[in-house]
């Protein structure tokens, strides 16, 4: 029996977290129009409270659970901005939250983390991270996992929802890939809503969870060694692996210095701010005009604007992109 979700779940998700999530902006950018020589269309989640699509799950989430697993508190895992979006609307619902980063982490997303409230533990990776927080899980916290969860997927969802609804004619969308929830749900939004798009999912060389998933006809754990920590899962979820084998046409992979190249012409030409985890957004989008040619109609999902300039300043110049 399939697991995927449906249409009437994030319908449902979307009246549940309406009020307390931002309705982001769907336009069209002249400047990545005029850069990629196609029509191109944006999902702003970047101007999501707490600046990325995380808080719609994290929100969803939260607003399903019982009284008795509000007064426990919660508990997530986090490369950075599931870890924000949880503290800050789990603060706004006053819910205790706990979220566990690895030390390479941003600074400015522990900082954010914990100035909304959250106790945050910290550990040397991912991996780790993962662990401790299954024996939080099993002190009695509840998880709220950054994807490997029905309710979480079907907020993320709302975003595909949003983009159907508001956006004109697409041929091919493009969705970043850490463990998959996003693209599972924008995926389950636009199969029911708009199914001759298109969608193409995207990692960056060295966070391949899905790549390696979808090669191995199931999850596997991956080494991981890209920089962008947001995509950095150490693996995909048999929910999400389940989703994007079903619904997604293919998933690319670029390497770091073009997601960082990305970020770069994504403020230059769209004046957008952005992370690398959607930076890598643009190279693939160039692969896919290659193949998909003039009469293409593209849809980017900006999933998210976190990157402090100091890191993305770093990054550019270890990339030689000055």
């Amino acid at each position: 029996m399939s697991s995927l979700i449906g249409i009437t779940d994030i319908e449902a998700a979307a009246a549940r977290i309406a009020g307390h999530v931002v309705r982001t902006p769907t336009v069209p950018s002249p400047g990545l129009s005029a850069l990629l020589g196609v029509p191109v269309t944006t999902k702003l989640e970047l101007l999501q409270r707490t600046g990325s699509f995380k808080s719609r799950g994290a929100t969803a989430k939260l607003l399903s659970l019982t009284g008795a697993e509000r007064a426990a508190g919660v508990v997530a895992v986090s490369g950075g901005n599931h870890g924000i979006a949880l503290a800050v609307m789990a603060a706004a619902l006053e819910v205790k939250a706990t979220v566990v980063m690895p030390r390479s982490a941003p600074e400015r997303s522990v900082a954010l983390a914990r100035d909304a409230g959250a106790v945050v533990r910290l550990t040397d990776g991912m991996a780790e991270a993962f662990r401790l927080v299954e024996v939080l899980r099993d002190e009695g916290l509840t998880l709220v996992h950054p994807f490997d969860d029905p309710v979480v997927i079907a907020g993320q969802g709302t975003v595909g929802l949003e983009l159907a609804e508001d956006a004109d004619e697409l041929t091919d969308v493009l969705v970043s890939i850490g463990g998959g929830g996003l693209i599972a749900g924008v995926a389950a939004a636009l199969r029911a809503r708009r199914p001759g798009v298109r969608i193409w999912g995207v990692e960056t060389e060295g966070a391949e969870a899905m790549s390696a998933a979808l090669r191995a006809g199931g999850p596997v754990p991956v080494e991981l060694s890209s920089v962008v920590s947001t995509l950095s899962a150490p693996s995909v979820s048999a929910l999400t692996y389940e989703h994007v084998s079903a619904l997604v046409d293919e998933v690319l992979v670029v390497p770091d210095r073009e997601a960082v190249r990305g970020c770069l012409e994504l403020a230059e030409h769209a004046k957008l701010w952005t992370e690398p985890a959607a930076g890598c957004l643009l190279p693939a989008a160039r692969r896919v005009l290659a193949r998909a040619g003039a009469g293409a109609r593209v849809g980017l999902v900006v999933c998210g604007g976190n990157a402090p300039t100091g890191d993305l300043r770093d990054w550019a110049e270890r990339s030689g992109l000055g």
